[in-house]
């Protein structure tokens, strides 16, 4: 399962390279997951033959790597912006903001060039729950990918905690880097992805 979400949809046998086993004895505990509701598979036609089988996550299956306290944490939101207004929430929201940002500014002291310091930022968001990772696009570009949100009802309830962290990322990597977010778990992806580029160059 961590592999799934980490990956994404995967064969038996890419399952079994990433965990050190058969495709075979993957897809039997495949199997075993998919009776329990927690992944599904797909069939996926690539030439001529038959349809690759590739498994996912199901919803039951992504509901096992929680939104930390989700129910408690939308109804304070909710709270907030009912008795107090749409202010206090945005101020709360600006607060948090401005927190994340020292800490994380505090973090990178010593980080040199633009792939350190999101190297570093996807330490960070890692050691908070993002499942985060720093990589490399085919063409060199560097991404920063969360597979996992922990404030997923949180910020679906009120998005201005994703603008929020996106205007962080932009301040910690530097007012001349370009942050673009190109996948987003809140509006439906797999997966938080973010192009990051030099805007200098």
């Amino acid at each position: 399962m961590m592999a799934l979400k980490m990956h994404g949809a995967l064969t038996s046998a890419q399952v079994g390279a990433r965990l050190g086993t058969t495709g075979e004895a993957a897809r039997q505990q495949l199997l075993k997951l998919a009776e329990e509701g927690l992944v599904a598979d797909e069939r996926r036609a690539s030439g001529r033959g038959r349809p690759a089988v590739f498994w996912h996550l199901s919803e039951k299956g992504q509901a096992r790597f929680p939104d930390t306290h989700a129910a408690l944490t939308v109804e304070i939101l909710r709270s907030i912006s009912g008795v107090l207004g749409e202010e206090a929430l945005e101020r709360i929201i600006e607060a948090r903001e401005a927190t994340t940002q020292a800490l994380y500014e505090a973090e990178m002291t010593g980080c040199g060039d633009l792939a350190a310091r999101v190297e570093k930022l996807a330490e960070l968001r890692n050691a908070e729950g993002y499942m985060a990772s720093a990589e490399r696009d085919a063409d060199g570009t560097l991404l920063l990918v969360e597979n996992h949100c922990p404030i997923c009802a949180a910020a679906t309830f009120c998005q201005g905690f994703c603008r929020a962290e996106q205007a962080v990322f932009k301040a910690v990597l530097g007012e001349d880097v370009s942050v673009e977010r190109v996948e987003h778990i809140v509006e439906g992806g797999r997966r938080c992805t973010y192009v990051i580029r030099d805007a200098v160059t």
